[in-house]
């Protein structure tokens, strides 16, 4: 009971007010100093949008087939979408042979063809390592993006503490935000209400699936890219 206990105290003591100011001359733990904001982009945010963009316009018109109810009531969206025409003449074909399911990639694949790479989220073979993210296929050059960090933000004045205990997906970002990045518990449980809060009838704010097995943004995996090093 007392190693689960200070077990618990490990994960959570970087949360904990009086313990961080105790101990903030002491030991900087993963803590960068960052002179001027703009030294702190790794990757330019027009090659991150342009990542992003690029790999969500795969993923919906591999989609196409289920979306296009709802491109029905969007036409200035729906003109934007040129494949639409040759989607339907897969699909209709697809019916007519009882191939439907063999017309369409699934996300890894997709990811594959547009990026050059795929990657997972699954166990590592390391004893105690947990669980990460692997390259499937493909090679990642330096500097590319290779995920998202998904998850409920929070405000600086926004409370987080219950969400917080034993919760190590919490992501701080520089100018004070939080990223609860947990899919599991009471993280799990906030984030799926705030994404049906904000649904706007057929139309989804926002990606729940990672919070599944049943992944559909391949790249919704930041949360379990260990990075512990001081310099990056």
């Amino acid at each position: 009971m007392l190693r689960a206990l200070w077990s618990r105290w490990e994960a959570y003591k970087y949360r904990f007010v009086p313990w961080i100011a105790f101990n903030l001359r002491h030991k900087r733990r993963t803590l960068r100093f960052v002179p001027e904001e703009s030294k702190d982009k790794i990757v330019s945010d027009e090659d991150v949008l342009k990542t992003l963009l690029k790999t969500f316009r795969a993923l919906f018109i591999n989609d196409l087939g289920r979306q296009m109810f709802l491109l029905n009531f969007l036409p200035e969206v729906k003109s934007k979408y040129p494949e639409l025409q040759t989607v339907r003449s897969m699909i209709s074909r697809a019916k007519d042979d009882n191939l439907q399911s063999q017309i369409f990639f699934n996300p890894e694949e997709i990811l594959f063809n547009t990026l050059g790479f795929s990657i997972t989220r699954s166990r590592s073979s390391l004893i105690s390592a947990g669980t990460g993210v692997f390259v499937t296929k493909g090679f990642i050059p330096k500097g590319t993006v290779v995920s998202m960090y998904p998850g409920t933000v929070y405000e600086k004045y926004e409370p987080i503490f219950f969400q917080s205990i034993g919760n190590s997906f919490i992501f701080r970002c520089i100018d004070g935000v939080l990223i609860d990045g947990n899919d599991k518990g009471i993280s799990k449980a906030i984030y799926r209400s705030c994404s049906k809060r904000d649904q706007l009838g057929p139309l989804k704010m926002s990606d729940a699936f990672w919070l599944t097995n049943s992944v559909q943004n391949p790249l919704a995996v930041g949360q379990y890219v260990n990075n512990c090093s001081t310099e990056l």
